[in-house]
């Protein structure tokens, strides 16, 4: 009887200091709610402005428009799609928005890492394997119940454009080759390739 009631004095007690604990700090400037809520409204909208990248790149050519990378400035720098303006995702505030978005009637285009094949080192895919009870990274084959989650950029960078105003987004849906012609990049490891490729010609 003793062994229980003791027990039971630890659980209150603990609880106890579990409430004060609580209590005893401000709360982070975070309400799940608040984002749930954002992506659920979001989720509609978003359907209706999928494009494929033909119509991507005629958009693009469109007075006003806007192609928002917001990958690292480490990755952007090496290469991004001509033309593209640049705010990485981690650095999304108002402020910061409004200096590289003119309007919140501004149409923007966006794209991520998942929108080019071919290229798995500046554009690597974001994609969360199945993990087995070993620990081990499943790269064979999936059962149906272990699917790899896709974790684009695109996604949360449409979210919060939205949350912060911007509600004219379209969002590259296809999968593009990196070689392929209809579409130009431009960064460092781009004109390192251009100065390359003479030289080599030259050189035959």
């Amino acid at each position: 009887m003793n062994t229980k009631i003791l027990a039971a004095s630890a659980m209150l007690l603990f609880g106890s200091v579990v409430i004060a604990q609580e209590n005893s700090y401000p709360k982070a400037k975070v309400s799940f709610n608040d984002f749930k809520n954002l992506v659920a409204e979001v989720e509609t909208h978003r359907e209706k402005r999928l494009i494929d990248l033909n119509t991507f790149l005629k958009m693009s050519k469109e007075s006003g428009v806007i192609i928002l990378d917001t990958r690292s400035t480490f990755r952007y720098e090496r290469i991004h799609v001509k033309g593209a303006k640049h705010l990485s995702f981690t650095d999304f505030t108002q402020n910061n928005l409004a200096e590289v978005i003119p309007s919140f009637q501004t149409i923007i285009l966006i794209y991520c890492n998942n929108n080019f094949d071919g290229d798995q080192t500046d554009f690597a895919s974001k994609v969360a394997l199945p993990i087995t009870r070993s620990g081990s990274i499943i790269t064979a084959q999936f059962n149906s119940q272990e699917k790899p989650l896709m974790m684009a950029l695109n996604i949360p960078t449409y979210i919060n454009l939205y949350g912060y105003g911007y509600h004219n987004v379209y969002e590259l849906n296809e999968l593009v080759n990196v070689n392929d012609p209809r579409i130009n990049f431009e960064g460092s490891i781009v004109e390192q390739s251009e100065e390359l490729i003479p030289r080599l010609i030259e050189k035959k």
